[in-house]
C-alpha cells in the first residue's frame, strides 16, 4: 500500500481563489471575458479556464481593445491600466488581492508624502514580476527594485531609504536585505523599512518545513513562473532532498520514485488542488503497473 499524502495547507492562497471565482462568475454569464496577463501562475490551471471561455491578453493587446470586459488579476495594476480601460470604456472586473491593493496605497502614500530627489522607494521583489510592475507603477515608475544583494548597488546610501516588499517574497531575503541596508547606512534617520510580506504566503514556509521533515520524498507541484512557487521548493529542498519539482502529473513518470518510502505533495499559492490530486494519481497508477 503506497503511502502518499497531499499537504493540507498548500494550494491557492485568498487572493487567487478569489480571481478564479470572479472569472468563472463571469463566464458563466456567456460573454465575451479577457483576462489581463495570466490570471494565475500555473499552466494548467490557465488552460482550464480558457477552456471554459477565458481569453488571455497581454498589456499591448489591452491598449487597442475597446468595449470590452477584462478581469484584472490578484497581482494588482499599475494606475495606467485603469487610465485606458476609463478611454477605451473597458469595463473592469477587478481581482485584485487586498493585500497588494494596501501595499499599493502605502507605496504612493509614502512616494506623494516625500516625492524630492532625496528620498528613494526601494521594492524587494522579482523584476519584472506583474505585482512589482504594479507598485513601480505607484511611484511613476522611480523605485529602485531590488532582486538580491548584487542590486544593492542602484541605491545611493547617502539619501534617504524607505523599503517595501512584494507580498510574496522570502522573509528571510527580506530581513537580510534590511541589515544589508541597514550596515551601510549608519543612520537610522534615513532608513525605514516595511515588512510588507503576506502572512498566507511567509506561513507556508514553516508548514512546508514540517511537512518536508515528515515524507521520505517532497513531489513539489508548481508553475514556472510562480515566484512563491520557486521560494517554497527550494526551501523544501533545504529541509529534504529528496524534493522534486514538477509542474504537471505526467513529469511523475520522469523521476523514478521509490514506491517503498513515504511520499508527500505539496505546492504555491497558485497550485490548484486538483492538479495535487491528478499527481497523487498518477502516483498510485505507478504501483498497480509495477
Amino acid at each position: 500500500m503506497l503511502n502518499i499524502e497531499i499537504d493540507k495547507k498548500s494550494g491557492f492562497c485568498f487572493g487567487v481563489v478569489n480571481a478564479i471565482k470572479k472569472a468563472e462568475e463571469e463566464l458563466a454569464k456567456g460573454d465575451v471575458l479577457y483576462c489581463l496577463g495570466d490570471i494565475v501562475h500555473n499552466g494548467q490551471e490557465i488552460s482550464r479556464l480558457e477552456n471554459l471561455g477565458l481569453i488571455t491578453i497581454n498589456h499591448e493587446q489591452f491598449a487597442n481593445l475597446k468595449d470590452a470586459r477584462v478581469l484584472l488579476r490578484a497581482h494588482g495594476e499599475p494606475p495606467l491600466t485603469y487610465q485606458i480601460a476609463k478611454e477605451n470604456n473597458i469595463t473592469l472586473i477587478d481581482a485584485s488581492c487586498p493585500v497588494v491593493l494596501k501595499l499599493q496605497t502605502r507605496i504612493k502614500n509614502a512616494f506623494e508624502s516625500a516625492p524630492s530627489d532625496d528620498n528613494q522607494i526601494v521594492i524587494y521583489g522579482e523584476i519584472g514580476h506583474a505585482e512589482v510592475n504594479g507598485l513601480l507603477g505607484q511611484t511613476d515608475n522611480k523605485a529602485i527594485v531590488i532582486e538580491n544583494e548584487s542590486d544593492l548597488k542602484k541605491i545611493d546610501f547617502t539619501k534617504k531609504i524607505r523599503i517595501f516588499s512584494q507580498t510574496t517574497k522570502s522573509l528571510d531575503g527580506f530581513n537580510k536585505l534590511v541589515e544589508n541596508v541597514a550596515e551601510k547606512t549608519g543612520s537610522q534617520q534615513n532608513f525605514e523599512f516595511s515588512d510588507t510580506i503576506c502572512r498566507q504566503v511567509a506561513n507556508r514556509i514553516p508548514n512546508i518545513t514540517t511537512f518536508a521533515q515528515q515524507k521520505d520524498i517532497i513531489i513539489f507541484v508548481s508553475g514556472k513562473k510562480s515566484s512563491n512557487g520557486k521560494v517554497l521548493y527550494e526551501h523544501s529542498k533545504k529541509i529534504n532532498e529528496n524534493t522534486f519539482l514538477i509542474s504537471s502529473a505526467d513529469e511523475v513518470m520522469d523521476l523514478n520514485l521509490d514506491l517503498t518510502k513515504s511520499i508527500g505533495i505539496c505546492g504555491a499559492t497558485s497550485t490548484p488542488k486538483w492538479l495535487m490530486e491528478e499527481v497523487a494519481e498518477k502516483i498510485s497508477g505507478l504501483q498497480k503497473v509495477e
